[in-house]
């Protein structure tokens, strides 16, 4: 029988545990989400966040191993992110992670928790995705990476400043949407028009990929202030189209992250893409990248919404490869903020 891994995720604001048998089959998973204390700040407070995962990491784990109504006992090994993220909150997950391994002398694999977003999209495939490109998109995380194998990531570019998800957060903050801003933006969007607006799409040189939102942030500030930077900012029912400002900001985040991923698949010379992250919720990035990768002759493969999301699911899916491979840490693994 194949082995069952314990993952444990605690990168940001959702503290995770779960338990997947041969690096698919999920036994058990649970999530505690800190949204609700985070909402008020717009934005996730890095403080807030690891206290929150102290709080909450005996008990998720223990909540886990009842809903799979398994003991330690029947783990083959612990899988734990390890990097990037906020570093108080991975030394949380790590901590415990460490301690269950000392204590029942089961081995360590530490996880990158990008490359398990990438795996997250493969999970549910019935063949192999690879070569691919794949691009994570998150609050966090706005990347393009060559995917050779579950073990095997290259990056190929990077945004320039914001995540495409921090861009949603700041856009929905100035329309006094709820936080998080990706699904209230999308939700809003559908009342307005894509094409209401020219806001502006970033192009890397001749040559280059990459991405960049802090100008399309910026675009939307200047829009809601009338093209006066020193304006105040209109309190959200004073704004006529935030629709129409919502459904052209989101056109725009999709069209640059469609664009430059469909081409750094033909540079490579691949034709499918694994599109992963929390912004890979978004339905018009899956309607747009699927269509249009679907002309080029390029596949786009999306995890399911709860996959998107951070979650242990797919740390254990990934540590269950790294722990197939011979990867083993001992307790002197150490957290990287990136």
């Amino acid at each position: 029988m194949a082995e069952l891994i314990l993952g444990i995720e605690s990168s940001c604001d959702e503290t995770a545990a779960a338990l997947v048998r041969g690096g698919r089959e999920e036994l058990a998973s649970v999530v505690h989400s800190q949204v609700a204390e985070h909402a008020k700040w717009g934005g996730v407070v890095p403080e807030l966040a690891s206290r929150s995962h102290l709080d909450q990491a005996l008990p998720v784990l223990d909540a886990c191993l009842e809903q799979a109504g398994l003991g330690l006992d029947a783990v083959d090994a612990i899988a734990v992110t390890h990097r990037p993220g906020l570093i108080g909150s991975l030394l949380v997950g790590l901590g415990v992670a460490k301690g269950l391994s000392l204590g029942t002398g089961l081995p360590l694999v530490g996880v990158d928790h990008i490359e398990a977003h990438v795996y997250a999209a493969t999970m549910d495939l019935e063949e192999s995705p690879y070569p691919c490109i794949a691009l994570v998109v998150s609050g966090g995380h706005t990347a393009l990476y060559r995917a050779d194998g579950p073990l095997e990531m290259r990056r190929l570019a990077t945004t320039l400043d914001d995540a495409a998800g921090e861009a949603f957060d700041k856009v929905a903050y100035l329309l006094g949407l709820p936080y998080p801003g990706g699904p209230s933006v999308s939700k809003l969007a559908t009342e307005g028009r894509r094409d209401a607006i020219a806001f502006p799409r970033y192009h890397p040189r001749k040559g280059a990929l990459g991405f960049s939102f802090s100008g399309l942030k910026t675009a939307v500030l200047y829009h809601l202030r009338g093209g006066d930077a020193l304006a105040p900012t209109p309190a959200p029912e004073a704004i006529p189209d935030a629709a129409d400002v919502a459904a052209s900001f989101e056109e725009a985040v999709v069209d640059v992250l469609v664009r430059q991923t469909l081409r750094a698949a033909e540079l490579e010379g691949v034709d499918q893409v694994l599109v992963a992250g929390g912004v890979a919720c978004n339905r018009r990035l899956r309607e747009v990248m699927q269509a249009e990768g679907a002309q080029r002759g390029i596949r786009a493969t999306f995890p399911r919404p709860a996959r998107c999301t951070d979650n242990a699911v797919m740390i254990a899916g990934l540590g269950w490869e790294g722990f197939r491979a011979g990867d083993r840490a001992d307790l002197g693994l150490d957290a990287a903020a990136r």
